[in-house]
């Protein structure tokens, strides 16, 4: 999940008060996303968090692309003390906003955005999200300022 942005027209883009990063951590599968060229053609998308000692941010991104195992290595940190926002490379020294705007109780899904709007991920730690479940953050998408129409289900080939 790679990208770049720049604040635009939009009200300011409110996150999550507090993510306690090591809950944080570990494998998360893409449900839905703005489609870019970077992911074009992926299936089976998911990434994964580890956290480096001196705190920043390990990212393993990884999709099936032409029935490949395709796998991009990154680095994120934290921009302030809510861990809510974070700064994330995957070509140093260009980095993107990875802000969370939504996130389970127990972290078991959340919604990834950044201040132009250009990007957005819906997240879960299983390869599939209930149906309610969906409904819920497509209607909070819109608080946002996101346009749920323009979602592209991820699919998910080991189905």
């Amino acid at each position: 999940m790679l990208f770049f942005g720049c604040s635009s027209h939009y009200s300011p883009l409110k996150t999550v008060d507090k993510v306690n990063l090591k809950f944080f951590l570990g494998k998360w599968y893409e449900i839905a996303r703005y489609d870019h060229f970077f992911e074009e053609g992926c299936s089976d998308v998911n990434a994964t968090y580890s956290l480096r000692e001196n705190g920043e941010i390990d990212v393993l991104n990884q999709c099936i692309k032409e029935n490949k195992l395709s796998q991009v290595k990154g680095v994120a940190y934290a921009i302030d003390a809510t861990n809510s926002k974070l700064r994330v490379s995957f070509f140093r020294p260009f980095y993107g906003n990875y802000w969370i705007l939504v996130l389970g109780k127990n972290y078991d899904y959340a919604v990834i955005g950044e201040p132009s709007r250009e990007y957005l991920w819906i997240l879960s730690r299983t390869p599939n999200m209930a149906q309610s479940l969906k409904e819920a953050i497509l209607e909070k998408l819109i608080e946002f300022d996101y346009d749920p129409e323009k979602l592209f289900w991820a699919p998910v080939k080991g189905k």
